[in-house]
């Protein structure tokens, strides 16, 4: 074996160079849109996973399993750290995050210098919202259909220094995303000191037009502040293009790194002027570290996300989205037939990806969430906005159409009994 084999194997563990040595010799040309059905090709990535045979999990937008090659990787850093972690976490472990940092920007073309590695979407976009400069008056451009998390930071904002929060409204589902655009144009003020959208909202799966709403942004001045929880690693992009100021996102979502890592993207020119959550010393004001400066932490986690990048690449992001939308459209499809049945966001690819929301006149979401989980096994998770409710349904590269027609068959049952 070679030296640099040996090295790859010692960074991205051997099964995954295995994965990669597979994909690459059988697939190397083939189309994503060619192998979203293909499922000789998907039980491979499937064999990566270590699952519970007896559960159908389709609520994979919360938090997503691992590999077993990044959980592998982050339980031997934890041993490994455990033995000595006074230095051992600290020496040997902690530099780990540039190589994090660097394969990030790589991979999704941005200057290293501008992505903080964080816990989380909520740490990152808090970062981002606390750390502006606002003053009693100035507005805060959202919609009604974001996260609560997020809303409930600048509500805080509102309580204590008396900005105002504006919410759009709009229903679902959206039939042309260039309303969305319309929709934020109109809503800008000349109070108005920052937009804060999500790429994907997390109630239906919507893809927002993000590039277009940041460019509206900047053209007046306004800040840019993107929500990318449900998009990273599931809807492909580059920060090159999307132009935005700030970025947050989980990593632990679609990307399936360890449970508690996160990503910031703040633009270069912003770094310096914009204040860290906790606090950091004056010589790092330029520096985008001082957003990761949080106290004692585990190198484990940040560290094992090199295995989740090396995974995703292999797979590819326009492979991996052909076939999220496959197993979307394949569940989509069937049940939108069934009486009484409204799926709440269109199958478009510019519209939706890995999952979507389905409202059933018949059933509150509450309870076919309990009959799903408790009588079929299956996970979903029920939504309730404003103006309509449903169960969102997130599969993810280990789901199978097996898996998917017994969800289909489940709720076509449960909705026949109602």
């Amino acid at each position: 074996m070679s030296a640099e084999v040996s090295r790859r194997e010692f960074l991205y563990g051997a099964e995954a160079v295995m994965l990669a040595s597979l994909l690459n010799l059988a697939y190397a040309h083939a189309a994503p849109e060619d192998l979203a059905g293909d499922e000789e090709f998907w039980k491979k990535i499937r064999s990566a996973y270590v699952r519970d045979p007896k559960l159908i999990n389709l609520n994979n937008g919360g938090v997503a399993p691992a590999p077993t090659s990044v959980l592998d990787a982050e339980i031997e850093a934890i041993r490994y750290s455990n033995r000595l972690p006074a230095y051992r976490m600290w020496h040997d472990l902690e530099p780990g995050i540039e190589d994090v940092r660097k394969r990030l920007a790589q991979m999704w073309n941005a200057d290293p210098e501008c992505i903080a590695i964080t816990r989380n979407a909520s740490e990152s976009l808090q970062i981002a919202q606390f750390g502006l400069d606002l003053q009693p008056g100035d507005e805060v451009l959202t919609t009604s259909q974001d996260y609560p998390r997020m809303i409930t930071t600048w509500q805080q904002r509102e309580r204590r220094e008396k900005i105002v929060l504006k919410q759009l409204n709009f229903a679902v589902p959206v039939h042309h995303p260039a309303d969305l655009v319309e929709m934020f144009e109109r809503g800008i003020t000349r109070r108005t000191r920052v937009i804060h959208v999500s790429q994907v909202v997390f109630m239906t799966g919507q893809i927002f037009p993000v590039k277009q709403i940041c460019a509206l942004a900047r053209e007046r001045g306004i800040t840019s502040i993107v929500d990318g929880a449900h998009a990273f690693a599931h809807v492909p992009f580059q920060f090159s293009d999307l132009d935005c100021d700030f970025y947050g996102a989980s990593l632990h979502k679609w990307l399936s790194a360890p449970i508690g890592t996160g990503l910031l993207y703040v633009r270069k020119d912003r770094i310096e002027k914009h204040w860290a959550l906790m606090a950091a010393p004056e010589s790092l004001d330029k520096n985008i570290r001082k957003f990761e400066e949080i106290g004692t932490h585990p190198a484990a986690m940040h560290n094992a996300t090199l295995q989740a990048l090396e995974f995703h690449e292999q797979i590819g992001a326009e492979r991996k989205f052909a076939r999220l939308r496959y197993l979307k459209n394949r569940w989509a499809e069937r049940l939108s037939k069934v009486p009484g049945a409204r799926v709440l966001v269109e199958l478009e690819p510019n519209q939706s990806g890995a999952f979507g929301t389905i409202h059933f006149d018949t059933l509150e979401p509450g309870k076919l969430y309990e009959v799903l989980v408790n009588k079929y096994n299956i996970v979903v998770t029920p939504i309730t906005g404003p103006g309509f409710n449903g169960i969102r349904v997130s599969s993810n590269v280990y789901t199978s159409p097996d898996e998917i027609d017994q969800f289909c068959a489940a709720v076509e049952a449960t909705v026949a009994r109602a």
